[in-house]
């Protein structure tokens, strides 16, 4: 059965496709009975929309997939912390678990909107934190050379 891990390293195939159209390379899958139902990554530049982030198309694509805008018994696995525009909006979906890989120290909910999530959302972190890290690292330093 599959993992914590393995959902991870799907959502980073997600970060890479970003990665490689120009996007910040967040990347997103979310889970429902153990069985990936939507995946999905940054938009922004492509769609010229600063909500196009991976967590916002994933909660859209999944409450179309399901039928209903409620996410309860839905894991969403992404690759860095969401913002807290991302964690308001899963809260309001009521998913019932985020596991992200590397935190986001400047823009991540947890130091703006901790109390944002539905309460009964569980959080887990660090799940490939640096195999995530390491790809928006590569992102950034190859903006700047450019």
């Amino acid at each position: 059965m599959p993992d914590d891990t393995y959902f991870m390293r799907q959502a980073l195939i997600e970060a890479q496709k970003a990665f490689n159209e120009g996007e910040v390379p967040v990347g997103a899958v979310i889970v429902a009975n153990n069985r990936i139902i939507v995946r999905a990554h940054n938009l922004v530049e492509t769609l010229n929309d600063v909500t196009a982030h991976a967590e916002m198309q994933a909660i859209t694509a999944a409450a179309n997939v399901l039928g209903g805008k409620y996410l309860v018994g839905c894991t969403l696995f992404v690759t860095i912390e969401p913002c807290p525009m991302c964690a308001g909006a899963l809260g309001w979906s009521q998913l019932s678990r985020i596991v992200y890989g590397a935190g986001d120290e400047k823009r991540g909910f947890s130091k703006f909107a901790a109390g944002v999530l539905h309460p009964k959302t569980t959080v887990s972190s660090g799940i490939l934190d640096e195999e995530c890290a390491a790809l928006m690292k590569k992102f950034f330093e190859r903006k700047r050379e450019s």
